[in-house]
């Protein structure tokens, strides 16, 4: 069963959470984070993107960069822009996008629990990202990166979090640049506290990665190098997460773009679809797919409707994906991407850009075809996840993220 624990957060002033809170460290380049962080030395990004306090050209992942982030974090604490909680807490996060809400409990989860197989994953992970944060945590001292972890709705564990937010005044509440909203709440009783770790060491079994494989891995991986007993109870031996209910979570699409034909005329590729896809022109106006097994592509100024034919997919866990239909049938099969992880050819866009986004690229130039697919539902992640596999890369979008900077946790 799940093990969690609270933890005492490096958390800003109340008047400063809007100027600290920063995108996730990989969902922007080190140019869009220092405009981001253009005038406001409160920014989390001196800490996450630390390259943007360094001579213009800085490799991101030299020395330099991981030594700044740690001056700069400190910098943070001693100016007194951040504090270090007194005494160890759970803190309740509610974001609200564009009318949709979701709510997650903030802890430190047990590395024992990675490495066991109780916290699940469905993404392989890549070492040069792996050491990028290794080096980052052991540099600063510090988890500064959220995981995001989903489970199966437990109904006491959701009474006591809504009543707690009923109850109780939030520490923070704001709305970012984004229209994102962020509200934290700091769960400093110990009788709920205790009630929160009893429930999930007796109603989860297990939690789920959704975004984070590879801050959870590496910090699985400084655990390990540090020699520490796992079970000696050290902050080095849990990693900083919030965990949300599956009833409140939702994936958004993820979408490819491919920059040719390999070789073959418009023509030529719409009759190969053929073989394993019913293929209907529905004109300029974007087109989304309504349903699993239904692809939209865009090409020459037109967009298409791919329904995979019964037969040419395998419905187990993996093979019935629309990723991986996509991939099988007409990526490999007909476009020569054999590995959508290196090819060149290929390139990804989450579903919060829109359809638009692939229209113009495919407009400019850049890009020949694009196709649009139906969203993955976090079930199927579970069950892949659960089934010891994993899914094709880029796979899953999960929005609104959770902002660095509001809650980290120390080793």
């Amino acid at each position: 069963m799940a093990i969690i624990k609270p933890f005492r957060a490096l958390r800003p002033q109340p008047a400063l959470a809007k100027q600290v809170a920063a995108k996730p460290y990989d969902v922007l380049n080190s140019r869009e984070a220092a405009a981001e962080a253009a005038g406001n030395p409160h920014s989390f990004y001196h800490v996450s993107k630390s390259e943007i306090d360094l001579p213009e050209g800085t490799d991101v992942h030299s020395d330099e960069v991981y030594a700044k982030a740690a001056e700069n974090l400190q910098q943070l604490r001693e100016s007194g822009t951040l504090f270090h909680e007194e005494t160890p807490c759970y803190y309740i996060y509610k974001l609200v996008m564009d009318g949709r809400s979701q709510t997650g409990l903030v802890c430190a989860s047990s590395i024992d629990d990675y490495n066991n197989g109780i916290i699940k994953k469905h993404e392989f992970t890549r070492p040069d990202k792996e050491l990028d944060r290794i080096n980052h945590i052991t540099a600063t001292r510090a988890q500064t990166g959220n995981v995001f972890l989903a489970y199966d709705d437990v109904p006491e564990l959701n009474t006591i979090i809504d009543q707690w937010q009923q109850q109780h005044a939030p520490v923070y509440d704001f709305t970012a640049e984004d229209g994102i909203s962020h509200t934290i709440w700091v769960v400093d009783e110990a009788g709920a506290g205790d009630e929160i770790s009893r429930l999930f060491e007796e109603k989860v079994p297990a939690t789920y990665i959704a975004d984070g494989h590879h801050r959870a891995a590496s910090a699985a991986l400084v655990q390990k190098a540090s020699g520490e007993d796992i079970h000696s109870g050290a902050n080095l031996n849990y990693f900083l997460t919030t965990i949300f209910p599956a009833s409140q979570l939702v994936i958004l699409d993820y979408n490819r773009l491919v920059k040719d034909l390999n070789g073959l005329s418009k023509e030529e590729f719409i009759s190969s679809l053929e073989y394993d896809f019913t293929v209907e022109a529905v004109g300029h106006h974007e087109q989304r797919p309504s349903m699993m097994h239904e692809f939209s592509m865009y090409l020459e100024g037109t967009w298409y409707r791919l329904v995979a034919r019964e037969g040419t997919y395998t419905t187990d866990p993996i093979g019935i994906l629309d990723v991986t239909i996509l991939q099988n049938n007409v990526l490999d099969k007909l476009l020569g991407i054999k590995d959508p992880r290196t090819d060149r050819r290929i390139d990804f866009v989450g579903g919060i850009r829109g359809l638009g986004e692939l229209v113009k690229r495919v407009d400019g130039g850049e890009m020949k075809v694009a196709f649009a697919l139906y969203p993955v539902t976090i079930q199927q992640l579970f069950d892949i996840a659960d089934s010891g596999n994993v899914m094709p890369p880029k796979s899953t979008w999960f929005e609104p993220k959770l902002r660095d900077g509001l809650l980290t946790h120390l080793i």
